[in-house]
């Protein structure tokens, strides 16, 4: 099939001849190569030729308990030059767990070896691209995935400890040896110790993991739709949010031989991680957010605003804490939903990953540490930035819903609800956000919806929304879900249809240097749209039974008033004038989270129900967009549209084939 590089159509072989033979031609001295005021390392190194190599790291570890430390499989390939020359090189390194089950990137690929073991083909475009401009790539197998010894436990100390040694070794500070089994020792003196991590999801939460445990070494982490906290992928504040815990997830990743002998690592998840949501000892070890103190390095954080997988609370609340430590950063949000920027914004994407790791890891003074913080996608292939993000203007202000004068449909203002204002619903695991959203103007038995009046200026949210809900249930059980709505007309990507956003077409582009067995070239995507009357910005959920204390549930006595505030996931959203923004309280969220035990009516105490919303110019700006007339082409009723399709049920895993 030809393939298309930078707009030019070739073959694969002629590229491969062709990318080959010019790299040869072109390879310069270190000084040549560098310059005396480098801005941006080149690509003057041979891929053809690279130094391509395996290692096994100590852990220190003996996860599958057979007495002896585990041994994780460091698959490298690194520019054969500089060490000739006498020069240390810096590291990319994506630490995964799905090299051999499950695939990396749009195209699944998969780790490949010769016939004498020895690596070939390295997943994405990292190694092809990084390492002719004078980088090592590092491929990780996590303990108990593809050749390393150990038990995958989820986000816990042995998947944490897999990328860590690692970096220690790079440093000097373990041991590394040629074979799996053997006694040979092997060192890294061809590292500088410099190193970056980068993945997406399961990937880029090890990166997190790693980063707060404060190592040294590690310079930088790009985590891409990455959790901060594994507790909040599999609960919303006590609400299951999937029909299964890690335990599924360590089976499905996990080696065949590992698995074998992995039954009590396995059973530890099962039995320290129960269905009740509670918040166990399990989950505070594999919660990232709580040691953001400790990290060093600097973040460069990517996300989907629609991601249903990876949700943006994660992202929101690891933002924040590394806010607070005065961590560098930078930030990428996306209207797509759990999808890599190489497959929505690829040439922005690779020149600005490229100058982040030469500011990084280079040391280059290239200024992309002075450039704007944010990048924001407004609408498809639509960007804005922000020097800071959120911006500095942002101010967390009250709004309250109010009763209206059809039955659930109410208000949405600065004004508290008079005194025994009340609306009730429901719960129905049978409906979505998306049949809430459809019906916001019409009294349904499911959900209640309160909305501003249409807004006479653009409002924009930009941050972590809460909102607390005072509610009567009538059972022992009930769960909750909060959801933010732009109501009017709009083109989005299509996040809830396969892609989440993106069409992958049968051109290819390619990023760097190529071999007969490691191809630099990638199927070409575009932007999936649909046209929309109703836009869900933000989401979440939480047991009622929570309300006391967000890591333990109790039981509910029906008829019993209870308030809790329900966290929702950050976003960065402008209603435009003429729409409305609506909060809607309702039950379950079809195939986001699981149904309570019972089947609740809950009643909603209006005056001591709110939601705090992170405008961008405060109360201020609520109170402009909300208190003049609306432009001329303001929203009409809404009947039921035609638009994003609900949630698909699936067993969901961070980052692999099945996401």
């Amino acid at each position: 099939m030809p393939i298309r590089v930078r707009g030019t159509r070739l073959t694969y072989r002629s590229l491969v001849v062709a990318a080959s033979a010019a790299l040869m031609t072109v390879l310069l001295s270190p000084a040549g190569a560098q310059g005396a005021s480098p801005q941006e390392s080149r690509p003057v190194y041979s891929y053809g030729n690279a130094v391509r190599e395996s290692v096994w790291v100590d852990t220190g570890l003996d996860g599958d308990g057979n007495g002896k430390s585990d041994r994780v499989a460091v698959d490298i390939v690194r520019p054969r030059e500089p060490a000739a020359q006498g020069r240390k090189i810096p590291v990319i390194m994506d630490a995964s767990p799905y090299y051999s089950c499950c695939g990396r990137g749009n195209e699944s690929q998969l780790k490949t070896y010769d016939s004498q073991g020895n690596p070939v083909q390295f997943p994405l475009y990292y190694d092809n691209y990084f390492v002719p401009r004078g980088y090592a790539f590092v491929a990780v197998d996590l303990a108990g995935t593809n050749r390393s010894d150990g038990c995958v436990d989820v986000g816990g100390r042995s998947d944490i400890q897999s990328a860590k040694a690692v970096i220690d070794w790079l440093n000097g500070r373990a041991r590394g040896y040629t074979t799996r089994t053997g006694t040979e020792r092997t060192g890294a003196g061809w590292s500088n110790g410099r190193t970056g991590m980068i993945g997406k999801s399961y990937d880029g939460t090890i990166a997190n993991g790693v980063a707060a445990t404060g190592v040294d070494g590690l310079r930088t982490i790009v985590p891409i739709g990455s959790i901060s906290s594994w507790y909040d992928y599999y609960f919303a504040q006590g609400a299951p949010l999937y029909d299964s815990g890690p335990e599924w997830l360590s089976d499905y990743v996990e080696s065949p031989e590992a698995r074998a002998r992995c039954a009590a690592v396995q059973q530890k998840l099962v039995d320290e991680a129960p269905r009740t949501g509670d918040r166990t000892k399990l989950w505070n070890e594999r919660d990232y957010v709580k040691d953001a103190r400790k990290v060093k390095a600097s973040v460069f954080a990517v996300h989907g605003m629609q991601d249903l997988n990876v949700r943006t609370k994660h992202l929101g609340q690891w933002w924040d804490a590394l806010a607070d430590r005065g961590v560098e950063r930078k930030i990428w949000l996306s209207q797509t939903g759990h999808v890599d920027p190489f497959d929505y914004r690829r040439a922005e994407w690779a020149d600005t990953l490229h100058r982040w790791f030469d500011h990084y890891l280079l040391g280059y003074d290239n200024g992309i540490d002075r450039e704007p913080m944010a990048d924001i996608e407004r609408h498809p292939g639509q960007w804005s930035t922000d020097k800071v993000w959120p911006p500095r203007t942002t101010a967390a202000t009250t709004v309250r819903p109010g009763t209206g004068t059809t039955p659930g449909v109410g208000t949405l203002t600065r004004r508290s609800a008079r005194p025994g204002a009340t609306e009730t619903f429901t719960d129905d695991p049978k409906q979505s956000e998306t049949d809430w959203a459809a019906d916001l103007e019409r009294t349904t038995g499911a959900k209640a919806g309160f909305l501003t009046a249409p807004l006479a200026h653009d409002l924009r949210l930009a941050g972590s929304s809460q909102v607390t809900v005072t509610a009567t249930p009538t059972t022992a059980t009930a769960h909750l879900s909060a959801v933010l709505v732009d109501v009017g007309p709009d083109t989005i990507r299509d996040y809830a249809a396969s892609g989440e956003g993106i069409t992958t077409l049968t051109d290819r582009t390619c990023w760097g240097a190529s071999t007969a067995g490691d191809s630099s070239c990638f199927k070409a995507t575009e932007a999936r749209t649909t046209t929309v009357d109703r836009t869900v910005l933000s989401r979440g959920w939480a047991d009622l039974g929570t309300y006391a204390s967000a890591g333990k549930g109790r039981t509910l006595t029906p008829g019993k008033r209870y308030t809790i505030t329900v966290d929702l996931a950050a976003s960065d959203h402008v209603v435009p004038a003429g729409h409305r923004l609506a909060l809607i309280v309702a039950g379950t969220d079809k195939d986001l989270i699981d149904p309570p035990d019972s089947t609740p009516t809950l009643t909603l105490d209006l005056a001591r129900t709110s939601a705090k919303l992170p405008f961008v110019g405060g109360a201020a700006a609520f109170v402009r967009a909300t208190a003049g007339p609306a432009p001329a082409t303001a929203t009409p009723r809404v009947s039921r549209p035609e638009g994003v399709a609900p949630p698909r049920p699936a067993h969901r895993i961070p980052g692999g084939s099945r996401s």
